[in-house]
């Protein structure tokens, strides 16, 4: 469908097919609804845009007041597939909390190995565009959240509060799970890996260094032959790692 064909229900002016709101009336048109990719959906969609599932969305009683972090009103509780989330309204953006995401997480990393979906890594659009930082308070706690580069690699800056869960501005849990499918998480994990052996490797290397520090030789006026041993074992452990 052409984007100038779509219309507003509320007051019929036309609306391109990326809005989320009518530029007339401010009437919402677009929300959070696809429960694969968790894409906004065009009101009255059926199958989303970006992975082409089917809608799942459902308004469930807030129970607890939760407050958008931007624009200081009340989130909604939805339902998006099995997952529950909160939504505001204003501004698109979505409160995740940590069992949520985890779940996400996971249920995203099956689908890309059942699916064999994974790709190129998408460089998120406007990665440290904002000139000055805002730090946002915990929708549940009210503490200022930490921003956070995803998995360190997916150049998706999110508000984190350690305690009680993650907060995505506009359309960023879909770049996230963008991400996710691309097989972005098992890279950031190999990476992480690597880091931790070239720090092993490097402790090795200085224990080794230092046990065979000058001072430390033996000589005829007596030393301590127990820290020389330590050095030659040392270095005979690391030759062999390197062997093998």
């Amino acid at each position: 469908m052409a984007a100038e064909t779509l219309r507003c229900p509320m007051c019929g002016a036309p609306a391109s097919s990326d809005a989320t709101s009518c530029q007339h009336c401010g009437a919402r048109l677009a929300t959070v609804a696809c429960p694969s990719c968790f894409g906004m959906m065009f009101i009255g969609d059926k199958f989303c845009p970006h992975c082409g599932a089917q809608a799942a969305r459902a308004e469930v009683p807030a129970g607890t007041r939760e407050v958008c972090p931007r624009c200081k009103v009340d989130l909604e509780a939805v339902v998006i597939g099995n997952t529950s989330l909160r939504e505001c309204a204003r501004c698109e953006g979505i409160w995740a909390s940590a069992d949520a995401l985890q779940q996400i997480c996971a249920d995203r990393e099956k689908q890309a190995v059942v699916l064999g979906m994974a790709s190129h890594i998408p460089a998120a659009a406007g990665f440290g565009a904002e000139e000055k930082v805002h730090y946002l308070p915990c929708p549940v706690c009210q503490e200022l959240m930490n921003r956070v580069n995803f998995a360190h690699c997916s150049h998706v800056v999110v508000n984190v509060c350690n305690k009680h869960g993650t907060w995505f501005d506009k359309d960023q849990l879909r770049l996230i799970v963008e991400f996710i499918r691309a097989g972005g998480l098992e890279a950031a994990r190999a990476r992480e890996i690597s880091a931790l052996e070239q720090e092993r490797h490097e402790a090795r290397t200085a224990h080794v260094a230092g046990a065979w520090d000058l001072n430390n030789i033996p000589t005829a006026r007596g030393s301590n032959y127990d820290l020389w041993g330590t050095g030659i074992a040392a270095a005979a452990s690391l030759l062999l790692r390197f062997l093998k």
